[in-house]
């Protein structure tokens, strides 16, 4: 397997370039900075040369953009993990996705994937509870709310929307400020070099239930990304979802 990691000296772009090492494949870094790495203006040439199984990235939206229209270009599959797009450039990844395979994610680790699932249940379940949702990153990450914590609030609303219940999303509280019925509240932390947490609460009916995952490393995001560059290499062009990963491999 032979993978292309653009943001190769990033957290994420060197935890997927152990990885994929680890597994023994040829890796090729695409980097600003790495001397080791060629520069992303090469992007186009080290596809169109190299021939990668697939691309890799985790950098910042509007390079994510460019490098998955350089893949759209050069017939090379692309798993996406950047997260923070606008509604732009999310559709510029869906109309690379007529050309090649796009698998977006805004987190690969199978434990969240599960927290999504558990999430969607409980909101379906739980009705009229009030739902709380928390999440944490290190100090350098640029979107808030995350792209998993946004995933999990679209995991609470779906239920309520089948039912016909208005949601609306508070991001944080100050002054006076009486909780109202449709609120889902929304609370960012940023400290640190922490991976990531993500804890969302149910409360009613004289009862908490609270779901959490956290990760340890960056290993766990860089594994399940690699897994689907793995899935998706060799597939027709189209939108796929992580999920479709884990279903095949169970």
């Amino acid at each position: 397997m032979r993978v292309c990691v653009t943001g190769a000296t990033g957290r994420m772009g060197d935890a997927v370039r152990a990885g994929a090492t680890e597994r023994g494949w040829d890796v090729l870094p695409v980097s600003r900075t790495a001397e080791d790495a060629r520069s992303p203006a090469d992007l186009a040439s080290v596809l169109a040369d190299e021939r990668p199984d697939a691309l890799v990235d985790f950098t910042v939206p509007e390079s994510s953009v460019e490098a998955v229209a350089a893949c759209a270009e050069a017939g090379v599959p692309a798993v996406v993990g950047t997260t923070g797009f606008d509604d732009a450039e999310t559709e510029a990844l869906h109309e690379a996705s007529e050309a090649v395979p796009v698998l977006h994610a805004p987190n690969f680790a199978r434990g969240v994937a599960t927290l999504a699932a558990l999430v969607e249940e409980a909101s379906e379940t739980l009705v009229g509870y009030d739902v709380e949702l928390t999440e944490t990153h290190h100090r350098g990450k640029r979107d808030a709310p995350s792209g998993t914590a946004n995933r999990l609030l679209d995991a609470v609303e779906s239920p309520r929307a089948a039912r016909g219940d208005d949601t609306e999303r508070v991001h944080g509280r100050e002054g006076e400020h009486l909780r109202g019925e449709r609120e889902v509240g929304v609370h960012v932390r940023r400290a640190g070099d922490i991976r990531g947490e993500h804890e969302v609460l149910f409360a009613g009916n004289d009862e908490v239930l609270t779901l959490t995952h956290r990760a340890e490393s960056r290993g766990v995001f860089a594994a399940g990304a690699l897994d689907a560059a793995a899935w998706l290499a060799g597939r027709e062009a189209g939108w796929y979802d992580f999920s479709e990963v884990l279903h095949d491999d169970a």
